[in-house]
């Protein structure tokens, strides 16, 4: 049998799976206050300094094939992989707390400057394909 070829906005969603159910942002809601012009569909990473080793994330998210944006909240400057443009300072802290982040890193998929889907906590990697290589 053939293997399959993901799309990588496929890889994506699987990656981050299901809205967490804790997770405070709300689907739907319109996005806060942002510097940037909305494309039709986005992906924006919310993070902070204290996330640890990001590069999985970043890696899943920057292979969907979508604009980028990333949020660097809390007033601690932390990296985000070349290329991609940071949004930092109390704006950028203001624009997590409006979303209601219930933790770092925290990413969006946005259509239309609404919240499509939201995943929340740490990123290890897994695509939640157990056995399958």
């Amino acid at each position: 049998m053939r293997a399959m070829k993901r799309a990588p906005l496929l890889t994506l969603l699987l990656a981050l799976g299901t809205p967490a159910a804790d997770a405070r942002v709300r689907l739907g809601d319109l996005l806060p206050a942002h510097p940037w012009s909305a494309p039709d569909r986005e992906v924006i990473v919310v993070y902070s300094h204290d996330c640890g080793d990001l590069g999985d994330l970043w890696g899943a998210v920057l292979a969907a094939g979508l604009p980028v944006r990333a949020v660097n909240a809390e007033d601690v400057p932390a990296p985000a992989p070349r290329g991609v443009n940071v949004w930092r300072g109390p704006e950028a802290t203001s624009f997590a707390r409006a979303l209601r982040v219930g933790a770092y890193p925290t990413v969006l998929l946005v259509q239309g400057g609404r919240v499509l889907n939201a995943w929340e906590g740490t990123f290890k990697g897994d695509l939640g394909l157990a056995g399958t290589s």
